[in-house]
């Protein structure tokens, strides 16, 4: 079901993820959160947030830009997301703001909404359950819709989609602030892939 997919391991070095674990030193850490990057191949990219991969998210966002950049951003060596919202409030957690400013590596793509593990759409509620308890790869997972052509052979209506799993650091920087960066296989923080939540006074 699963097919490894080459062009997501330029920018997070991916198959020493897939790879074994380093001898006397723990992969995961019990803290660790799962973040989870999936797209249409021609669609946008979405990004999931689990405390537990065993468990629905806890923040999920269709991000305005195409899997195909995204891709593309992965082959840089240094990959930052940034989200920024401008809400006045401080009576939520950053994580629970609704709408965000979206950056990649100094680039504004637009603004998203966030939605939670009630309002996630099919595809999305798809790539989770099928990824339910996987704590970190990449590769194509199969569409969740097919229809028949004149040949009565089964094709993807949108094509398959790509996704990427990795755990992450979470750092609480201030009430208005946190950050998450990948960890490598020998249990380190990566600076390779770093997103970053903000909320601006």
């Amino acid at each position: 079901m699963f097919k490894l997919l080459p062009m997501l391991t330029t920018g997070c070095k991916m198959v020493a993820l897939l790879g074994g674990r380093p001898r006397n030193k723990p992969m995961l850490t019990d803290k660790a959160t799962t973040i989870t990057l999936f797209g249409y191949k021609k669609g946008r990219v979405s990004l999931a947030i689990q405390e537990d991969p065993h468990r629905p998210p806890i923040f999920v966002i269709e991000l305005p830009m195409l899997t195909g950049v995204f891709h593309k951003e992965m082959g840089s060596d240094i990959v930052r997301l940034a989200l920024e919202s401008e809400t006045k409030t401080h009576k939520k957690k950053v994580l629970e703001e609704f709408v965000w400013g979206v950056y990649c590596n100094g680039r504004k793509f637009g603004y998203s909404i966030r939605r939670n593990n009630k309002n996630m759409s099919d595809d999305e509620a798809h790539v989770m359950q099928l990824l339910r308890g996987v704590s970190m790869g990449a590769g194509v997972l199969p569409c969740p819709i097919l229809v028949h052509d004149s040949n009565n052979n089964n094709n993807n209506v949108d094509g398959e989609i790509t996704y990427m799993r990795a755990r992450f650091d979470r750092v609480v920087g201030s009430k208005d602030s946190e950050t998450f960066y990948m960890i490598n296989p020998d249990g380190a923080s990566s600076q390779e892939l770093s997103i970053f939540f903000v909320r601006l006074h």
